[in-house]
């Protein structure tokens, strides 16, 4: 306790200032306040700019956002646990993206992406194979343990790889809720294609879950923060990965199930009767009904 006390550098709840952050959240959410007051008008100048639905995804994006990437989480992720660390790129990956997207009114959307090359690069991107592949393939590039352990200690390869998680995953999001009809896939395809999503991660999920001895250096420190091991701490990123992921992911599927698809069968299987005849019914059904026998007389 003299040594930590000493010595800040081993009290992982010390306060760390991120100014790059705070510009970076302000920056966005000034950016979409000026797009709502300035442009929207003028882009559209019937019916509403923006509804509450998008403002509520917005403030609750940037709330994760500013969470997941500042001062307790962001250093505890970096320095100490590497099961925060997980929860964090979940929160980048799973959380963030489809709140921004739910957060973009279409024509702010199309005002973004353009008409041109733009909008081609993201046509393609956000295709669900490729931007499936890409996601996939970036959640087990940033697993690699001599990434990992090099990233920690530099700042701008550290900031590269939040970058590229949250822009393969806004793409992996678009074909679920991108604001442009085009982008999306139906909602069989949406059940598929987030089932899918939820595979590929159980890979290094189970590595970390299963895996003998220390698998990231850096994580090995003399400070164990609420006296998690190592091998725990490890474990414990394993289960966030594959259960968190997947668990959220398969809750959207059962959600979207429910809400398209039984639905349509109760309304198909319900007691309850449409039994009015129209006019021309009634005509056809005495057109083939034939003529009663005259009586014996």
């Amino acid at each position: 306790m003299i040594a930590e006390a000493a010595n800040p550098l081993l009290d992982p709840w010390r306060f760390q200032a991120h100014p790059e952050l705070w510009l970076l959240v302000g920056f966005l959410i000034g950016a979409y306040v000026y797009s709502v007051r300035v442009i929207g008008p003028h882009a559209v100048p019937t019916g509403p700019v923006v509804t509450r639905r998008n403002i509520t995804a917005f403030v609750a994006a940037m709330t994760v956002l500013w969470m997941a990437s500042d001062w307790p989480m962001h250093d505890l992720a970096e320095e100490y646990l590497y099961s925060m660390h997980m929860l964090q790129h979940m929160a980048l990956s799973y959380f963030v993206p489809p709140l921004v997207l739910l957060a973009l009114p279409e024509w702010m959307f199309r005002a973004l992406i353009g008409e041109g090359r733009a909008y081609r690069v993201v046509r393609w991107f956000s295709k669900p194979v490729i931007a499936g592949v890409i996601f996939n393939v970036v959640v087990m590039v940033t697993h690699i343990p001599g990434l990992v352990n090099r990233s920690a200690s530099s700042s701008p390869l550290h900031y590269s790889l939040h970058v590229l998680v949250v822009t393969s995953a806004l793409f992996m999001w678009i074909p679920i809720c991108g604001p442009a009809g085009e982008f999306r896939i139906g909602y069989g395809g949406k059940m598929i294609y987030l089932f899918l999503m939820s595979i590929v991660p159980t890979v290094p999920a189970g590595w970390l879950t299963f895996a003998e001895g220390t698998v990231y250096e850096h994580y090995d420190t003399p400070v164990r923060v609420w006296g998690l091991s190592v091998s725990t701490d490890q474990q414990l990123a394993g289960a966030i990965m594959k259960l968190g992921g997947s668990i959220f992911l398969w809750a959207i599927v059962i959600f979207m199930f429910f809400r398209r698809f039984a639905a349509n069968f109760n309304a198909e299987q319900g007691y309850v009767r449409d039994t009015t005849l129209t006019f021309e019914e009634v005509e056809q059904a005495f057109e083939k009904t034939p003529p009663a026998p005259e009586p014996q007389r």
